[in-house]
């Protein structure tokens, strides 16, 4: 760039004309610098206590101490303990393993809805037990279970066998597609 014409000064000087310099008190001098407060990061720590201290809606069961399982109001009980002794064909499954609660519900949602699509009815969800988290306790079991449980097309949901995941997944059973 090269120095302005005297037209464009003209201009210039004709847009700023009424302009009144700004008094703040807010001077700030080389290291006197306020630190920076991480506001994304105090909302993602209160939205993520608020989702976790939710009360699942309809009928979460927790029977056998932590083994997690839901069911549906309305649906025989015969449908859980088909779903725990394995008498679904696991169809698909998603590992949450490494991802933050955002990208987890994202691709939960991705995933359920596109199995449904497909047409399959019995997932697995790796949702971990939790071994890397700060105080070894698995964060993502708790918002997956929340997760599931409101969603309209889990029917029901049952901790994994030991063979399949045992405490670290669960095994999801969806309502049939048209």
């Amino acid at each position: 760039m090269g120095k302005p014409r005297a037209e464009d000064l003209a201009l210039f000087r004709e847009a700023v004309a009424g302009v009144v310099p700004l008094q703040s008190d807010k001077v700030f001098h080389e290291g006197e610098r306020p630190l920076p407060i991480p506001r994304q990061r105090q909302k993602d720590e209160a939205a993520a206590l608020a989702e976790s201290l939710a009360p699942a809606p309809l009928e979460t069961l927790l029977e056998g101490g932590d083994e997690l399982s839901f069911l549906k109001p309305g649906l025989p009980r015969t449908v859980l303990k088909d779903l725990r002794r394995g008498r679904w064909v696991t169809q698909d499954q998603l590992d949450l393993h490494g991802l933050n609660r955002e990208e987890a519900r994202e691709m939960l949602a991705q995933f359920l809805l596109s199995s449904l699509a497909r047409g399959n009815r019995c997932l697995r969800i790796i949702h971990g037990k939790g071994l890397r988290s700060p105080g070894r306790e698995p964060v993502l079991k708790e918002l997956v279970k929340n997760w599931l449980a409101n969603r309209p097309e889990v029917l029901a949901y049952s901790q994994a066998r030991a063979t399949d995941g045992g405490a670290g997944a669960v095994t999801v059973l969806l309502k049939a597609g048209r």
